[in-house]
């Protein structure tokens, strides 16, 4: 009987949060050939999630990721559990930690992207912590027994970015999917038709790298009597895209935040098409969402949605307005539709589960 950790103290976040609430979700229901499982979460996130199988003991790592609590508490914390396997499912980790984990690069979009927040901060202490971060990243990517990725995209680029280490045959591929919860959802008929009529959707969030202003210039230029929702969280960034919406005056774009599943499900359910302009991803769960709807997807032409898509999706150059606007306007005067059951078959969270459990096995030995 062998002891496996799963670093979950991210549970509540977006992305990452998804990406651990499914693993730990299938875990659940697996087949667990009698091993341990340790799930670390944060203090406020431990009554969230509870386990039927009695081989999975919940811990708390009251740590957060960044900080000195993480990189000297919880080492000991996990140095006192002894396990012989640790996931670690985002690049920030106990960097003196010597033994044996498996760690989860969903993109390199931190490396690529700086946040653009610097400025509500002291520069040198923002640049300051953009170093210890890329620290952080090489040491875990170079210690790692293995790696998963979600794309060929971000293996390739990993790969590239660390060329200087070889790292190829220890990267594992493994697709994501759709979300439990998001499956097992009810779709509430909402009045929201009067309201919102002949629109264009949006779904995450504001950062820097998801493009959204240049987006907005684009639908801007749209002469039609169109509408386009963004949904998303309240953060530093949605004020910053509020503040544009708000300086163009256009009654056209609307910004919805903090939005429940059940209602994010209606607007998936009556969008005339999902429009996704980022610059970088690892994956992109709600385009897959929306394919889940049999809506069109309208998106960047950028390699990893190119890798999951292929064609099947309406694709602009994210850096230029223009092919943003006119393919805006042929979706409005063509409509095409697309045919996305054969992808879907492919994309599921609880073959990454199966997947992920074997990876631990192997990795035992």
């Amino acid at each position: 009987m062998k002891k496996i950790g799963i670093d979950a103290r991210l549970y509540s976040q977006t992305g990452v949060g998804i990406y651990l609430k499914n693993l730990l979700f299938y875990l659940d229901r697996n087949n667990l050939n009698n091993n341990i499982f340790y799930i670390y979460f944060l203090k406020k996130d431990f009554n969230k999630i509870n386990f039927k199988n009695k081989n999975i003991i919940k811990k708390i790592a009251d740590f957060r990721w960044h900080t000195f609590s993480e990189q000297i508490l919880f080492l000991i914390n996990l140095l006192k559990d002894n396990l012989d396997l640790i996931h670690f499912t985002y690049f920030t980790f106990p960097i003196f930690y010597f033994k044996k984990y498996i760690l989860t690069v969903h993109d390199l979009t931190p490396i690529y992207f700086k946040t653009g927040k610097a400025s509500t901060k002291n520069s040198l202490i923002y640049y300051l912590k953009y170093f210890i971060f890329k620290i952080l990243f090489f040491v875990s990517v170079l210690k790692a027994k293995q790696i998963i990725t979600p794309t060929n995209t971000v293996k390739k680029q990993l790969i590239k970015y660390f060329y200087f280490l070889k790292i190829e045959n220890k990267i594992k591929v493994i697709y994501e999917g759709l979300d439990f919860e998001f499956l097992k959802k009810k779709f509430h008929n909402y009045n929201f038709s009067k309201k919102f009529k002949k629109f264009f959707l949006y779904i995450g969030n504001f950062y820097p790298h998801k493009n959204i202003e240049k987006l907005i210039y684009a639908f801007q230029k749209i002469k039609q009597n169109y509408q386009l929702i963004l949904i998303g969280p309240d953060d530093y960034f949605s004020k910053r895209i509020e503040k544009l919406i708000s300086n163009l005056s256009n009654k056209n774009i609307i910004l919805i935040k903090n939005l429940s599943r059940d209602k994010i499900n209606w607007f998936y359910k009556n969008c005339l098409a999902l429009i996704h302009p980022s610059l970088s991803e690892g994956f992109g769960l709600t385009l897959v969402e929306a394919a889940y709807f049999k809506k069109s997807i309208i998106a960047s032409n950028i390699d990893v949605f190119k890798e999951i898509w292929g064609n099947n999706y309406l694709f602009f150059n994210p850096e230029d307005i223009n092919d943003i606007k006119n393919k805006i306007e042929f979706f409005i005067e063509k409509k095409p539709k697309f045919d996305y059951s054969k992808i879907l078959k492919k994309l599921s969270f609880e073959k990454m589960t199966k997947e992920t459990m074997n990876l631990y096995l192997k990795n035992l030995d």
